[in-house]
């Protein structure tokens, strides 16, 4: 079985939620993502995550790793899963199409007066069977 995503979910005053999605801003991602980086962190780290000024940030050593860590992302990368998005979409279209026309396929069968079955059709008959 594979890793299946849980939600987590908490509540922040005001003026947290708003430098939250400063923070957010500031990184060019989305608020959500700011609390996955942040729990990914912590779990990586076994819960010794430490929250640290800026001021005091600027003065760690360079052989430390940078917090929060950045990753550079391909505009490849992005562009694919925009497509890939706009793909997912275009499919869930057709399957709805499809159903649409399952169902209706279906309501024609129920309403139809002559049905033949296929395995009918196997038997030894001796007159030929048209469809039309």
């Amino acid at each position: 079985m594979g890793n299946k995503n849980k939600t987590v979910s908490f509540r922040v005053n005001e003026d947290a939620f708003e430098t939250l999605r400063d923070i957010a801003e500031e990184r060019d991602i989305s608020l959500s993502a700011v609390f996955r980086d942040y729990v990914d962190m912590l779990v990586a780290h076994d819960g010794q995550v430490e929250v640290v000024p800026e001021h005091e940030f600027a003065r760690r050593p360079d052989d430390e790793p940078s917090f929060p860590p950045t990753v550079e992302v391909p505009k490849e990368f992005v562009r694919e899963r925009e497509r890939l998005e706009l793909e997912v979409e275009h499919l869930n279209e057709q399957l709805d199409e499809h159903k649409r026309y399952i169902e209706y396929l279906q309501e024609q069968l129920e309403t139809g007066e002559e049905i033949i079955h296929l395995e009918d059709l196997d038997g030894d008959h001796d007159e030929p069977y048209q469809l039309g």
